[in-house]
C-alpha cells in the first residue's frame, strides 16, 4: 500500500511593511498552508494575498490562531481566562474564514501557533477549550494536533476530524512535545537532516525524539516553520525525501482520532 503524507507550512506572518518567509516559493511545494489570523503575525492585506495565493496553488487552507502578541510573534506563554481563550479562536478562525471565502476557497483546517500550541501540548484542558471553540464557529473543521500529546488527547475526546503533525524543523522531547527554542539542537537547519528525519519518522510511523526513543504515532501531516531562513530548502529536500521513499504528497482526510 502506497504511504501518503501532507506537507504543511507555516504562512502569511508578515505585517504591514514587514516581510516574513517566503510564501510563493513554499506554495510551489507543500500541500497545505496554515494561515496567521492577524494577531502572531498577519493582516487583513497579507492574509487575503496569502489566502488568494494558496486557491491559486489548490493548498488545503488552515486557520493559524495564536495569542495576541505581535511583538513577540506569538512565542511569549499567556495566562488568560479559558471563556477569553475560546474567544480568541473564535475570532480568528472567523477572519480567517471571511479571507478565505472572499478569495473563492474555504478553510478546511485549524492549528494553533506558538506558545498557545506548545501550552495545548501540555494541557489536555487547554487544547479542548480551544478545539471546542473551533468547532462552534466550523463544526467540520478537521483539527491538526502536535501528535503524541495532549492535543491529540483532546481532540481525541471530542471525536472530531483530526490530522496528526510531525515537525521537520523541531527537536522533540521524550514526551512528544518540542525542544524549547532557547536550548540548543532546538531547531534543525540542515535541509539533508531534516529530509531524512522525515523519511525515517514516516517509514518507521514513528516520533524520533533527541535521545533517540521512538514513540508509534499516526502521522498525517509533516509541518515546517515558514519563517525560518532554510525553509524552503528544507521543504524542498522533505519532499524529495519523502518521494524518494515512495510517499506521495496528498492533502490529509481528516479521519476522527
Amino acid at each position: 500500500m502506497t504511504k501518503t503524507v501532507d506537507l504543511n507550512a507555516d504562512m502569511g506572518e508578515g505585517f504591514g511593511a514587514w516581510t516574513m518567509g517566503d510564501d510563493a516559493a513554499l506554495l510551489e511545494i507543500v500541500t497545505s498552508a496554515n494561515v496567521a489570523c492577524g494577531f502572531h503575525g498577519g493582516d487583513w492585506d497579507v492574509m487575503a494575498e496569502t489566502m488568494s495565493a494558496a486557491v491559486r496553488k489548490g493548498a488545503g487552507i488552515g486557520a493559524h490562531p495564536g495569542f495576541a502578541d505581535l511583538h513577540g510573534f506569538g512565542r511569549n506563554r499567556m495566562q488568560l481566562p479559558r471563556a477569553s481563550v475560546q474567544n480568541l479562536v473564535r475570532y480568528q478562525l472567523g477572519a480567517a474564514q471571511a479571507m478565505a471565502r472572499a478569495a473563492g476557497g474555504k478553510v478546511r483546517h485549524l492549528k494553533l501557533h506558538g506558545a498557545l500550541a506548545n501550552m495545548a501540548s501540555e494541557d489536555e484542558g487547554l487544547a479542548k477549550a480551544c478545539y471546542e471553540a473551533a468547532l462552534s464557529v466550523a463544526p467540520n473543521i478537521i483539527i491538526m494536533v502536535l501528535a503524541g500529546t495532549a492535543q491529540y488527547r483532546a481532540a481525541e475526546a471530542l471525536g472530531c476530524p483530526v490530522a496528526c503533525e510531525i515537525f521537520a524543523d523541531r527537536a522533540y522531547n521524550d514526551n512528544a512535545t518540542l525542544v524549547d527554542r532557547s536550548l540548543p539542537g532546538a531547531m534543525i537547519q540542515d535541509p539533508i537532516l531534516a529530509g531524512a528525519r522525515m523519511a525515517e519518522m514516516v517509514r518507521e510511523g514513528a516520533i524520533i525524539t533527541e535521545s533517540g526513543k521512538r514513540i508509534e504515532t499516526r502521522i498525517d501531516t509533516i509541518c515546517l516553520h515558514g519563517d525560518t531562513p532554510a525553509a524552503v530548502r528544507i521543504a524542498a529536500e522533505v519532499r524529495r525525501s519523502l518521494e524518494a521513499d515512495g510517499v506521495t504528497l496528498v492533502q490529509f482526510s481528516g479521519e476522527p482520532a
